[in-house]
């Protein structure tokens, strides 16, 4: 089975980008499955539903989106073996921009939104640096000029991806991407691979269910700021 992971910031169109180039694929029915990761809620298993597309969904809720990823995602790979799939797309959020759920020798695509401002590649952080493919939607949008800027701050940051165009309303710049699906390396599983960067820590009083606020409620994993006079 083939895996690809998929990231990216919400509403940036990882799911139209993604069941485009499902179609694009042309592999029968029912042997390309989705495994969603999201945050709180996530209306996409009907979307992949419709396409007759197997689908997962699961929602960290109040754990860390990265933590999340990492403690299911071995099942998630099971699952995609248990219903005999071809490909297994796993799609998740970074919803924090520190976020990174890309896992050494598996094909890694971020996904960002051309009209989210042209220094957005200089945010987002792992989740683009160590991707191998970055996937810029909207971009028919706006001008040639914004295009070639934006795709210049990409550069900036991760020289060495590939940088795909794709709309993700009429699926054009698909082709290119399911080529590079098809091309993505078999797995039988996961078991000792590592992600290709740490996870976000925090472990404090707060992660456990503290609400006040104040020193005196401040244990565990803290950083602070310093403020000018």
């Amino acid at each position: 089975m083939k895996m690809i992971t998929v990231a990216g910031p919400p509403s940036s169109g990882k799911t139209s980008v993604i069941l485009k180039t499902i179609a694009t694929l042309g592999l029968p029915e029912g042997s390309v499955g989705v495994v969603k990761f999201d945050s709180l809620t996530s209306f996409d298993h009907i979307r992949y539903g419709e396409s007759n597309i197997p689908v997962q969904t699961g929602f960290a809720g109040k754990i860390c989106p990265d933590h999340f990823f990492v403690s299911n995602i071995e099942e998630a790979v099971s699952w995609g073996k248990r219903k005999g799939l071809s490909v297994l797309i796993t799609e998740s959020a970074g919803l924090c921009n520190r976020c990174s759920p890309y896992i050494k020798g598996i094909l890694s695509v971020c996904v960002i939104d051309n009209l989210s401002g042209v220094n957005t590649p200089r945010k987002i952080g792992p989740m683009l640096k160590y991707a191998d493919i970055v996937v810029v939607t909207k971009g028919d949008i706006v001008s040639q000029a914004e295009r070639e800027v934006f795709s210049f701050n990409i550069k900036e940051v991760n020289s060495n991806a590939k940088v795909i165009f794709v709309n993700g309303i009429t699926g054009q710049g698909t082709f290119m991407l399911a080529k590079s699906f098809s091309e993505a390396t078999e797995i039988d599983t996961l078991k000792d691979r590592t992600l290709r960067f740490t996870m976000p820590a925090a472990i404090c009083s707060y992660c456990t269910g503290e609400t006040r606020i104040g020193d005196f409620y401040q244990m565990g994993m803290l950083k602070r700021m310093e403020f000018e006079e």
